[in-house]
C-alpha cells in the first residue's frame, strides 16, 4: 500500500475512532497473528545484513494493518523513539524476531495505539469550548485545553521529536470543534514555533506559554488570570 500522506496524518476525521469502529475478539486476534507470521523471514539479516529482511517485513505488516482497518492504524509503530506514544513496537530492526514473538508486538502495538486515539478523543470531548460560549470564556478553554493535551503528549512516553507530537495533537483538537485543518495548523504553528526541542521536556512556564499565545492567537483575548471561580473545571481536568 502506498505511504499515507502527510495532509491525512494532520486530519482527525481519519483517526477519530468514533468515525472508525474496530471490533477486536479472539478471532480478529487470531488472524492477524497468522498474517503477521506469515511474513517474518526464516532467517533474519541482521546487523550484517542492515536489517534488510526485518525492515522488509514491518512494512509488510503496515500495508497490512493499514488495508486490513484503514488508515486509523497508521501510528500502531509510532514508537515513543520518533516521538509517538507507542511503546510495544520500537522498529522492523528490534521489534522483528521469532514469528510468535513478532505477532505478539503487532498486536500489542495496534491495541495501544488504540486505546491511545481513544482517550485522545475522551480529552477531546472534555475540554472544548462550549459553542456559545464568549470570545473570553473560549480563550479560557483554548488555553486550559493546549496546557493538557501538550501534558498529554508528552506523557505518552514522547521523548525524542515532542513537537511533532503535541502539533499533531493540537491540530486534531482545533479541528475536532470545527475549525479547518489549514487554520487549525497555522495556529498551533504560531503557538509553538521552534520553542519545543527534541530530547527537552519543556518546563510547565513554557507550556502555560504556549497555551496563552494559542489563546490570543485564536480569540484575540487573553485568557483569565484568575481561575478561582472555574476550580471546579480545573480539578476535573487535572485529574484525567
Amino acid at each position: 500500500m502506498p505511504r499515507v500522506p502527510y495532509e491525512s496524518t494532520r486530519n482527525w476525521d481519519e483517526f477519530d475512532p468514533a468515525r472508525h469502529p474496530f471490533a477486536w475478539d479472539e478471532d480478529e486476534d487470531a488472524r492477524l497473528r497468522s498474517l503477521v507470521c506469515e511474513w517474518v523471514p526464516p532467517v533474519l539479516s541482521g546487523t550484517e545484513g542492515w536489517w534488510e529482511g526485518e525492515l522488509w517485513c514491518e512494512r509488510q505488516v503496515d500495508a497490512i494493518i493499514r488495508e486490513r482497518y484503514g488508515t486509523w492504524a497508521w501510528g500502531w509503530r509510532w514508537c515513543y523513539r520518533d516521538g509517538g506514544p507507542i511503546g510495544s513496537w520500537v522498529s522492523g530492526s528490534t521489534s522483528v524476531t521469532t514469528p510468535d514473538e513478532t505477532a505478539e508486538r503487532v498486536v500489542a502495538a495496534l491495541l495501544e495505539w488504540r486505546v491511545w486515539l481513544e482517550r485522545t478523543a475522551q480529552r477531546f470531548a472534555e475540554l472544548a469550548p462550549p459553542p456559545d460560549s464568549s470570545p473570553e470564556d473560549r480563550s479560557w478553554h483554548w488555553e486550559r485545553a493546549c496546557v493538557r493535551l501538550v501534558t498529554h503528549a508528552l506523557d505518552s512516553g514522547a521523548d525524542n521529536g515532542s513537537r511533532g507530537q503535541t502539533s499533531i495533537v493540537l491540530g486534531w483538537f482545533l479541528t475536532s470543534t470545527g475549525m479547518d485543518q489549514a487554520e487549525a495548523a497555522q495556529a498551533v504553528e504560531n503557538a509553538i514555533g521552534g520553542r519545543f526541542k527534541s530530547w527537552v521536556h519543556p518546563e510547565r512556564a513554557l507550556i502555560e506559554s504556549v497555551g496563552e499565545d494559542l489563546a490570543v492567537g485564536l480569540t484575540g483575548h487573553a485568557p483569565y488570570q484568575d481561575h478561582r471561580e472555574r476550580a471546579a473545571l480545573e480539578d476535573l481536568h487535572d485529574r484525567y
